[in-house]
């Protein structure tokens, strides 16, 4: 064979090992990613007048000791994100993350969460970024929480107003929320 045609048949060869890896990159479960979003949702409690972002991770290979997801979600009120930790449980079959409550949620927004998996001694291991968008204003809840305690009293300070709206009850300063 000539020195010609062997250093074609090689380049050729290359070339389709490469398209050959190129196009097994992404399959939905690349390798190295640690999670997937499984869920995530914007949850409005009636009950208890709030609202929290929920975003569920689903291992995507075995966990490691001392894993811990960080969650930083938009405050929809305008300000630093909200920054959440949470220890990920190697037998666990998902992680759960979950936002302090919320104030000025807006329908059809999108709303900027990160998400980083670190190791014990914090070195990053992914990242997640993504957004989410509610269906619903805040404005749907109630202005106090209809039950005071875990029996579901309900609470004295809204009596007669079973809509849970209080005439003249002070709003939530929205403005730096754009």
């Amino acid at each position: 064979m000539s020195r010609g045609l062997s250093r074609s048949i090689v380049v050729g060869a290359a070339l389709i090992a490469a398209v050959a890896l190129g196009a097994c990159r992404d399959t939905g479960n690349a390798e190295g990613k640690l999670f997937e979003i499984s869920g995530k949702i914007f949850v409005f409690n009636y009950r208890l007048a709030r609202a929290t972002y929920v975003v569920t991770l689903r291992p995507l290979q075995p966990m490691g000791e001392g894993q811990v997801a960080i969650a930083s979600f938009q405050d929809p009120a305008g300000g630093a994100p909200l920054v959440v930790e949470q220890k990920v449980w190697p037998k666990l079959d998902k992680v759960t993350l979950e936002s302090p409550a919320l104030t000025c949620v807006v329908k059809n927004k999108p709303y900027a969460i990160a998400i980083s998996i670190k190791d014990a001694d914090g070195a990053v291991l992914q990242k997640i970024d993504t957004t989410l968008m509610s269906t619903e204003d805040q404005s749907v809840l109630p202005d106090r929480p209809l039950v005071i305690d875990q029996l579901y009293t309900a609470n004295p300070d809204l009596v007669g107003h079973p809509d849970g709206k209080l005439p003249g009850e002070p709003k939530p300063d929205c403005s730096k929320g754009s």
